[in-house]
Order: structure tokens, then C-alpha cells, then sequence
């Protein structure tokens, strides 16, 4: 498939996917005769890894440290697996790290919302 339906099918746009294989997160890309490229779904199944790690926070440093851990030639290394492991772990913890401090501030907002609902309820009564 061409780069906007490996676009669509993994939602980055096509200028995130160009920077990705540049950055070397992708594997080479196919080519046809045009040099256009071709998309596998291998290739989507990775973009669609990028977009998760990025949409979790993971900083582009370590995304780029997992995918090129990932494509290492010795990628299923113990060593390598290991370093890909590490990072989704350290990302864990920042998750839910991040994810406590949001349920601080909707507890901050429930509250603020259900005291202005009281105060309107007592100036309309």
C-alpha cells in the first residue's frame, strides 16, 4: 500500500511516517519501480507501535532507543529484548505516575463543579 494508506490505516500522517524512516525507526521500506513506497502491513503493525508509544508520552529519544533496539540486527539478543523491556517499564511507572496526578485534578474538578451546581441551586431557591 502507498504512504497515505499507511497513513490512514495507522493514524500518523504521512510527514510522521517520512520523518520515522529517516530517523531510522522504520525498516526499510519497499520500493516499486517508481521508487514509491510500499507499505507492508508488517509496516503498519510497526507504525501503529510508534504511534502507541508516542500517544502513551514516551519521549521520541526512547522511542527511537526501542524501535532501533527493535531492528538491531541482533534484536532478539536477551541484551536487546532486555533494553526494550527496560523502557516500557521505566514508561510504565511515568504512566502511572501521570495517571495519578489526573485523578488528583478530576477529583479537584468534580469537586469545583459540584460546588458551583450547590451555589446555583441555592441562589435559584
Amino acid at each position: 500500500m502507498r504512504i497515505n494508506e499507511a497513513a490512514a490505516r495507522s493514524g500518523l500522517t504521512q510527514d510522521t511516517i517520512r520523518f520515522y524512516e529517516k530517523s531510522g525507526m522504520l525498516a526499510p521500506i519497499a520500493r516499486d519501480a517508481r521508487g514509491w513506497r510500499v507499505f507492508s502491513g508488517d509496516d503498519i503493525h510497526w507504525l501503529t507501535t510508534l504511534e502507541r508509544l508516542r500517544a502513551t508520552g514516551m519521549p521520541l529519544d526512547d522511542v527511537k532507543r526501542f524501535a532501533m533496539s527493535a531492528h538491531a540486527p541482533d534484536c532478539n539478543e536477551p541484551d536487546q529484548r532486555a533494553l526494550r523491556l527496560g523502557l516500557l517499564e521505566r514508561h510504565a511507572v511515568t504512566l502511572a505516575h501521570r495517571e495519578a496526578e489526573l485523578k488528583a485534578c478530576k477529583h479537584f474538578l468534580d469537586h469545583k463543579i459540584n460546588m458551583y451546581r450547590t451555589s446555583l441551586e441555592v441562589s435559584d431557591g
